[in-house]
């Protein structure tokens, strides 16, 4: 089943767009080591044939957004093999990404939301002569992950997910869960909801969807810390997949890449024609459907999280590469552009696609690749 589901991702994302994108940052250090995701997937690597190292050199230490970490391994591994610079992305979440990129500690950050007005006032002071961009490098759809013993499909809407993780809906056999299960035996189970711990882009973005599509269940402000009532939390994506993975009863959000080993994952009833399921083809429509909102260099994304267009998955976030168009330091330029640049090329993009990770469309990662040629 899983090779089957990887091989259909796979050529639905190959066959339905052609587009090139690109995958961020990096692996030791982070929260899960070695060559297989949480959802037990494979990060062996392809494409590194062409990396371009130019004069990389030394170490790179970065921090940032869990959600792209998955692919990151092979990302690294590719570069570090051809290049022997190493990299240490500590994925420990997009707030401690970015508070340490505008605090001038770290060469690049990643994060799943772009950078805030005053973000950006900040990182003037340690961008001489510039300030910290937003460059897209992936997209992703976040997964509402479920682990309910006897349920293999569900079908949630914009309401229910939002009552879910406000405690207002509590059991698995709620009527509103009925109504759009109605052949699901489900049982008469403990929901138990959990969310990031940490400060997450994730959360940022998942708490986007919710205040778009459904205000009136979701009255919170939104933003990377978890505002809603209740449920449990724990730290950075992997800890939420693996928690969800170990509770019966259990529900949570986090890239696809988790999916899997026990954790199965819900499709939203969008007004579409049918329920979306995650995919690396149904996030990449997504995306197509948002619009760059960035002035200058900068090309952060609004994305539409109202879409009901047929095969588009709502709840897909970007993940950013930040990092300062001009006054980065000259010790680790270099590095920093060949990396980018590696992940930003064709070759990137065919580890991401074996990753479960949706590419980002042809346009805009054509900015993406002159913005980092420009990097000075």
């Amino acid at each position: 089943m899983k090779l089957q589901r990887k091989n259909r991702l796979r050529a639905l994302s190959l066959g339905a767009i052609a587009v090139s994108g690109a995958l961020a940052l990096t692996a030791c250090g982070s929260d899960d080591n070695g060559n297989t995701n949480a959802g037990g997937k494979s990060t062996a690597s392809a494409g590194a044939g062409s990396i371009k190292c130019d004069n990389a050199k030394g170490q790179l230490l970065s921090d940032g957004s869990s959600a792209q970490k998955n692919a990151i391994d092979a990302w690294v591994k590719n570069f570090s093999q051809a290049c022997g610079v190493q990299i240490n992305y500590k994925a420990g979440g997009s707030g401690a990404g970015v508070t340490a990129f505008t605090q001038g500690q770290i060469p690049w950050a990643g994060s799943d939301s772009a950078l805030k007005p005053e973000e950006v006032a900040a990182t003037k002071k340690v961008c001489n002569g510039g300030q910290g961009i937003d460059l897209p490098m992936v997209g992703g759809p976040i997964a509402v992950g479920y682990n309910v013993n006897g349920v293999d499909n569900l079908v949630l809407d914009a309401p229910t997910i939002a009552k879910i993780f406000d405690s207002k809906i509590t059991k698995w056999n709620d009527p509103a869960i009925k109504k759009l299960n109605p052949s699901a035996k489900l049982p008469d189970l403990k929901i138990q909801a959990f969310h990031r711990a940490d400060d997450s882009g994730t959360t940022d973005n998942f708490t986007k969807y919710l205040i778009a599509t459904t205000p009136d269940n979701w009255k919170y402000s939104g933003g990377k810390s978890w505002q809603a009532k209740g449920g449990q939390s724990a730290p950075q994506s992997s800890g939420v997949a693996q928690q969800v993975k170990q509770t019966n009863g259990a529900i949570g959000y986090f890239e696809l890449s988790y999916v899997g080993d026990g954790v199965k994952a819900v499709s939203i009833d969008t007004g579409a024609s049918s329920p979306v399921a995650p995919s690396t083809d149904s996030a990449t429509k997504a995306i197509a459907d948002a619009k760059i909102v960035g002035t200058g260099k900068d090309l952060s994304l609004q994305m539409n999280y109202k879409t009901k267009a047929d095969g588009a998955y709502p709840v897909t976030l970007v993940t950013y590469e930040l990092v300062c168009d001009k006054g980065n330091k000259a010790d680790t330029l270099p590095a920093v552009k060949a990396f980018l640049t590696y992940i930003a090329s064709e070759d990137g993009q065919k580890v991401l696609t074996e990753n479960d990770y949706a590419p980002i469309p042809d346009e805009i990662i054509a900015k993406v690749r002159t913005t980092i040629a420009g990097l000075s």
